[in-house]
């Protein structure tokens, strides 16, 4: 046999070895872990299952506090009974059932140093002992509480605030919350019975300003359901700090209805408040109520120093107030009403106008969009009856045009092929202002001449005609005397 074999062998060997055992040592089934309170009771179950033919002849309950040391507290045999040999236990364990297949013991009065291992061991035969193994926690609801601790004002850092979870097991913790600056540490305190006590103490620099304020102190642990707040404000003393209220600058002579007020901030609250003034005794036109002084009427005794003066137990502060007596009221102040309403009512109306031209413009563009708007084109001007523009406009009748059908006469040639560089304007342009004969062109003859007027009847007169033109005259005589009718190469 080769060793690569002997080695398998050996390996398969011990690992069916391994699996006897946790056959034989699953047969002692126990609870892995059970949690329990001081001055109550536990049950830890034991049992020997698939016993086949093993033969069960003692089983023996084991207490181990510390590893390695331990010490039988109960022990049962069939034909002897019952036995607890341990004095610690004595009269508080005992088992359920008087039975080697079950076991199970109770104990009562529990303490926390019962905390700990317990071993249920069986004495089989052939196979020997078999045990399982129960860990007992032994749980303490700590007891909390927080306290304030009143404290003066300062520039040294002090304790202002302590929180405690004594005798808990397991050790809880404690938080704090809150929006002050400081800083908080722990100490922990173990007990003689297992438990343990947690302090922790909040530290800051004590100012009037931190009185009265909150901080939450929060203990967690794991017998609690949930965290567990308590919820504190600061004390913080400190001598009172002084202020008068009610002077209006408008002391004037006769008034009836001054007050002074005496306002004081302290803790411990004031004890004593006084009014005096800087001359000596009070006005006898001013009495005092409490922290109030009441002025009956303004006259000269009370244009003066007033002092309040405000004590506590840890000591006093004061303030002085110079009042200043006036021949004639002050004039009322102007209501600031007016100008509120004024702005909100202009802010009204800019709004509505804004929303008026939004409204406009967008109605203006959707009938530009459906066609509704103006033209886009400038139409043309209107044409005066009779003006050359309509007469080119109209249509002619082939039986009346004349400047259509007849030909140029040699006068007229050389005149167009002269002033051919000039540009032809276009009738329908608009013009810059009225022509000189009153919306009528005037009427050109075709020497290239303007017609000439009468001088006494301001009459257009005939057009000017050459002897030699006799063509030309032709072409005239059937057009008006306001007339322009010229062919198509014709300037205007």
């Amino acid at each position: 046999m080769s060793a690569v074999t002997m080695i398998n062998c050996c390996l398969i060997l011990g690992a069916c070895l391994l699996s006897s055992q946790a056959v034989w040592s699953q047969r002692v089934r126990v609870e892995p872990e059970v949690t329990a309170y001081p001055n109550g009771s536990v049950n830890l179950r034991c049992e020997f299952t698939n016993s086949g033919t093993t033969k069960l002849t003692q089983v023996s309950w084991m207490f181990e506090r510390v590893e390695g040391d331990r010490h039988n507290i109960a022990v049962f045999h069939p034909q002897y009974g019952a036995s607890f040999p341990n004095k610690d236990f004595e009269g508080r364990v005992s088992f359920t059932q008087n039975s080697l297949e079950n076991p199970s013991i109770r104990i009562d009065k529990l303490r926390m140093a019962d905390a700990g291992r317990y071993i249920c061991e069986y004495a089989t035969y052939p196979s020997g002992n078999e045990q399982g193994t129960t860990t007992l926690i032994m749980l303490a609801k700590p007891r909390n509480s927080a306290t304030v601790i009143p404290v003066r004002a300062s520039s040294s850092e002090v304790v202002v605030a302590s929180c405690e979870a004594a005798q808990g097991k397991p050790e809880a913790t404690i938080s704090w919350i809150t929006t002050i600056a400081g800083r908080y540490n722990h100490t922990s305190v173990p007990e003689r019975d297992g438990t343990v006590t947690v302090k922790s103490e909040y530290r800051m620099i004590p100012t009037p300003a931190e009185n009265g304020r909150e901080i939450t102190c929060v203990v967690n642990q794991r017998t609690q359901v949930e965290p567990r707040p308590f919820p504190l404000k600061l004390v913080v003393e400190y001598p009172p700090t002084v202020t008068i209220e009610g002077y209006d600058n408008n002391w004037y002579m006769g008034r009836t209805d001054a007050v002074l007020t005496c306002q004081a901030d302290a803790n411990p609250a004031p004890t004593d408040v006084s009014w005096t003034v800087a001359s000596g005794q009070l006005p006898p036109s001013v009495r005092v109520d409490q922290n109030r002084l009441l002025v009956r009427k303004v006259d000269e005794t009370v244009n003066t120093t007033f002092v309040c003066e405000v004590k506590n137990s840890l000591g006093s502060g004061k303030k002085e107030l110079v009042a200043m007596v006036i021949d004639q009221p002050l004039p009322a102040q102007a209501s600031n009403a007016g100008p509120v309403v004024g702005g909100i009512i202009g802010i009204i109306i800019i709004l509505c106008l804004i929303g008026a031209g939004v409204a406009m413009y967008h109605k203006r563009r959707q009938s530009v969009e459906n066609g509704e708007g103006p033209p886009k084109h400038k139409p043309p001007p209107p044409v005066k009856s009779g003006s050359s523009t309509e007469m080119l406009n109209k249509p002619q009748d082939k039986t009346t045009t004349i400047t259509e059908t007849q030909p140029l006469s040699n006068y007229e040639t050389n005149y167009y092929e002269t002033n051919s560089a000039e540009p032809v304007t276009d009738l329908d342009d608009d013009n810059t202002g009225p022509p000189a004969n009153g919306g009528t062109p005037a009427v050109w003859d075709g020497s290239g001449h303007p017609s000439k007027k009468d001088d006494t009847t301001d009459e257009t007169l005939p057009p000017y005609k050459p002897a030699d033109q006799n063509d030309v005259e032709a072409n005239y005589t059937n057009v008006a005397c306001e007339e322009s009718f010229v062919s198509k190469p014709m300037l205007v």
